[in-house]
């Protein structure tokens, strides 16, 4: 139990934490004028924000990636928490193409971005002590004034992708319970529940994907099971609903000594998609038959019925975004750090 659950759990978190704070630090450092001026027009609305955020986690294919930078960007103070929701809405459908391509693990990319980045950052410092600093001055901005001269906006590029990569490595070493989960018989005790009340099999992708820092493992050995037929299909979109709630665990630990903005938005990621599991597990039978309209294969309705799940609980979700109950918020906010 310590060897295989305790301490890769243990040291994932961190090495998850490290690399955030360190990620966290260096947006602080590059959350210039330009920067924050295309983040802001990035996410003007929250439409804009869940279309913005869809594709980039579509490319990254990662939605706890995306939610994590997001949590660090509102820490840093480069986006202010009312942005964020679309972000967060549309973290849910890019993660879907991560289904439809279960063979690509982010993952395995930490070590090659983690040199990659360290090579840069180094290469960075001895460019800046060769060559003098008011060469390389940005636009607008003079040595010692608090702008960044070339030499140190690529440091602190390189540190922010070195911290990314230290994310991304934190999460590969938890999920490394995984196998010892299946072996243990413990998803198979889930199923044998889950036949006499659905709520089990959510408790069951809510569970492991809350361990295993990864809905997509979780929903990809859903889609074997179903495939192989050892799964009965409804009870795996259960699995897949459920999976959603425990991805939201990654970002409440990610929010740790973090700021009240960078909490708020991890507690609204949490209460988003608590609430579309909790609208659509009443529904399952109707998201069965809807992905069956697209195949009938059985792994592909499951994979299907999670696209169907995120894409239509984002869209009810999103006018609730337009809402000016978050202007206020955020003025009341703005109000509290001037009075600290």
């Amino acid at each position: 139990m310590f060897v295989h659950v305790i301490l890769p759990l243990c040291g994932g978190l961190l090495i998850f934490l490290g690399g955030m704070k360190l990620m966290e630090a260096a947006l602080r450092h590059l959350a210039s004028a330009f920067l924050t001026r295309w983040l802001n027009r990035a996410t003007v609305s929250p439409l804009g924000g869940m279309l913005f955020s869809s594709v980039i986690t579509a490319l990254l294919q990662s939605s706890t990636a995306v939610t994590v930078l997001t949590i660090g960007l509102v820490n840093a103070g480069v986006l202010t928490y009312g942005r964020t929701l679309g972000i967060i809405l549309g973290t849910n459908i890019g993660t879907c193409l991560t289904t439809e391509l279960m063979g690509l693990q982010l993952g395995k990319l930490a070590v090659p971005l983690l040199c990659g980045s360290l090579l840069c950052w180094s290469t960075a410092v001895l460019w800046g002590e060769a060559v003098p600093e008011r060469q390389y001055v940005s636009a607008g901005a003079s040595p010692g004034s608090g702008g960044l001269s070339r030499p140190q906006a690529v440091q602190f590029i390189s540190l922010v992708f070195a911290g990314f990569s230290l994310i991304l490595a934190g999460i590969r070493v938890m999920q490394a319970v995984g196998p010892w989960i299946e072996q243990a018989g413990l998803f198979r005790w889930f199923l044998d529940h889950a036949a006499v009340n659905m709520w089990w099999a959510f408790a069951a992708g809510a569970c492991l994907t809350a361990l295993v820092h990864s809905s997509a493992a979780v929903i990809g050995m859903a889609i074997s099971l179903a495939t192989a037929g050892a799964l009965p299909v409804d009870v795996g979109i259960a699995i897949v609903i459920g999976s959603n709630v425990g991805t939201c665990v990654t970002a409440l630990i990610a929010a740790i000594g973090g700021s009240v903005s960078g909490q708020f938005v991890a507690w609204s990621h949490v209460l988003l998609n608590v609430g579309g599991a909790l609208l659509f597990m009443p529904f399952i039978p109707g998201l069965e038959m809807a992905a069956a309209w697209i195949s009938a294969e059985p792994g592909a309705k499951v994979a299907h019925a999670q696209t169907l799940f995120n894409v239509i609980s984002s869209l009810l979700a999103l006018p609730v975004c337009y809402l000016p109950l978050w202007k206020h918020l955020e003025q009341h906010m703005s109000l509290f750090k001037m009075k600290r």
